[in-house]
């Protein structure tokens, strides 16, 4: 290859009027579809890295204890309200790894506030792979080891802590695991129904396809939040936070459907007249071989699109619900939760790293809209 002096370039090879010239073309045709999908996807930068920092925040969430220097109910009586606190490397122009300055602090009787004084002449290095409170490893793996711990007679608050002395960092670690996780059990419930409902609808029509409709016309045309706090206020107060996290999911999941289900009639309407599905019939295929052999892979694209949009529609309402004190409550952490703890607004302006649990929601948020932007336009790789 020589490169002009105009910045083109030429191919040194011979010209041979036997190539093929349309080969590289045919190999991309005959290439596996999700390869096309693939390499139309990475070309979406902005999707690609959404999908790169899910994938690592839902690979994280089973390791949360071991990542969180504390455990999520973990108090310090004598450090409350502690501003966030950084971890330095060097001291003194000498390098001595990790650590962090203890603190003091006492009330302010005058300003009603808490004041905290930095000892920066005693450096405290920090434990590495210590021994802290217990936690479930993976769910179900009782341990007590963390990947770092605060010094003897120190803290770590990286963000701070809450009224009641528990770190933020640990609580933010441990939040995830409910806040990303009730959305993919409420996707799940919503996916189930909608494509149930909805594929029965489109495929069959008549009498089946009015009933349906008729109830998903009375399910959407409830008001969504008064209904979201009704059936979170019938949840009985003496369930644990194990059963009111399923039923929030599933209370999510079962106002989500009707939207899916009519999405995914009207492309069954009009799938279901295309040849290919005619002859299948006619070759003697079930209803129900019909519609899962060959309607829905035909809509499947938009099916996954949707639901890496629906997810955070999910986890916004989990929040909003244990925000207003209905979803979610205590011992349990949810983002949501610790944004309850901070709806005192005299206390954000003091105290401002108690609502830094919101920056966590607006990121993921974000990421999953990144990402569901990045599928619908790689799911079809066929389309210029």
């Amino acid at each position: 290859m020589t490169t002009l002096p105009d910045g083109h370039y030429i191919d040194d090879a011979p010209y041979d009027p036997d190539e093929n010239l349309s080969a590289l073309d045919r190999k991309d045709m005959d290439a596996p579809a999700w390869l096309l999908v693939w390499r139309r996807f990475r070309r979406h930068k902005l999707g690609l890295i959404a999908g790169l920092f899910l994938l690592v925040s839902y690979l994280l969430l089973p390791v949360a204890g071991f990542i969180a220097p504390y455990t999520a109910n973990e108090r310090s009586a004598e450090y409350l309200y502690h501003p966030p606190q950084a971890i330095h490397l060097f001291h003194e122009g000498a390098l001595i790894g990790p650590f962090v300055y203890p603190t003091t602090g006492q009330a302010d009787l005058v300003n009603f506030r808490w004041q905290y004084e930095t000892d920066t002449d005693r450096p405290m290095r920090l434990q590495m792979f210590c021994e802290g409170g217990a936690y479930k490893l993976l769910g179900f793996i009782p341990s007590d080891t963390h990947l770092f711990c605060a010094p003897e007679g120190a803290t770590v608050f990286l963000l701070g802590s809450d009224r009641l002395g528990r770190d933020v960092f640990s609580r933010i670690l441990y939040g995830a695991q409910l806040s990303l996780t009730v959305g993919l059990i409420g996707i799940t419930v919503s996916f189930v129904l909608g494509i149930f409902f909805g594929s029965i609808a489109g495929y069959f029509g008549g009498k089946t396809d009015w009933i349906i409709n008729r109830a998903i016309e009375i399910l959407r045309s409830l008001p969504e939040l008064p209904l979201w706090l009704a059936l979170s206020a019938a949840v009985p107060s003496n369930w644990g936070p194990v059963a009111v996290f399923f039923i929030i999911s599933i209370i999510l999941g079962i106002l989500d459907w009707p939207g899916l289900a009519r999405a995914v009639r009207s492309k069954f309407l009009s799938l279901r007249e295309e040849e290919y599905v005619r002859a299948a019939e006619m070759m003697g295929a079930k209803p129900g071989r019909v519609i899962r052999r060959h309607l829905l892979p035909n809509f499947m694209s938009h099916l996954i699109a949707s639901a890496t949009l629906s997810i955070p529609a999910m986890i916004l309402g989990e929040t909003a619900l244990s925000f207003l004190g209905l979803g979610l409550r205590a011992p349990a952490v949810s983002w949501g939760v610790m944004l309850n703890d901070a709806q005192n607004l005299a206390s954000i302006e003091i105290y401002p790293w108690t609502a830094i649990p919101m920056l966590p929601i607006i990121i993921v948020v974000l990421a999953f809209n990144f990402l569901g932007d990045g599928l619908r336009d790689s799911l079809d790789p066929y389309k210029s």
